[in-house]
């Protein structure tokens, strides 16, 4: 995949999440998860972004460990939505799936840049 592709793929994401969020965002219990959710994924494709602009290897490390962390914060709380909303479990269930590729790619693209980095040193 292209980091164009995963840009892509990225900025599609928060879009999903947001129109999933706009669904249940009616429901009181749930609006501050739906906020929460809405700035985790879209921190996904922007850090993602930002990362793909990086000055260095260390800093495309340590933008990419921001993405890792936003698409972990994203499936906690999908994962919180539908255990307190069993009903959204088909509408969660492949947002989920693709944090869950999103964040593999990130965690090998981070294995990758760090063995280069110190590969470098070496």
């Amino acid at each position: 995949m292209t980091a164009e592709e995963l840009k892509k793929r990225t900025l599609q994401f928060g879009v999903d999440v947001a129109l999933f969020c706009k669904i249940i965002y009616p429901d009181p219990l749930l609006k501050a998860y739906a906020n929460q959710l809405i700035r985790a994924s879209s921190s996904v494709g922007a850090n993602y972004r930002a990362a793909c602009r990086a000055k260095s290897a260390k800093d495309f490390i340590n933008k990419l460990k921001i993405v890792e962390e936003e698409c972990d914060e994203c499936m906690f709380f999908l994962e919180l939505i539908k255990e307190l909303k069993p009903d959204s479990g088909k509408s969660v269930e492949p947002i989920w799936k693709e944090a869950n590729e999103i964040l593999s790619i990130i965690v090998e693209s981070l294995s990758t840049a760090r063995r280069n980095e110190q590969s470098k040193k070496s």
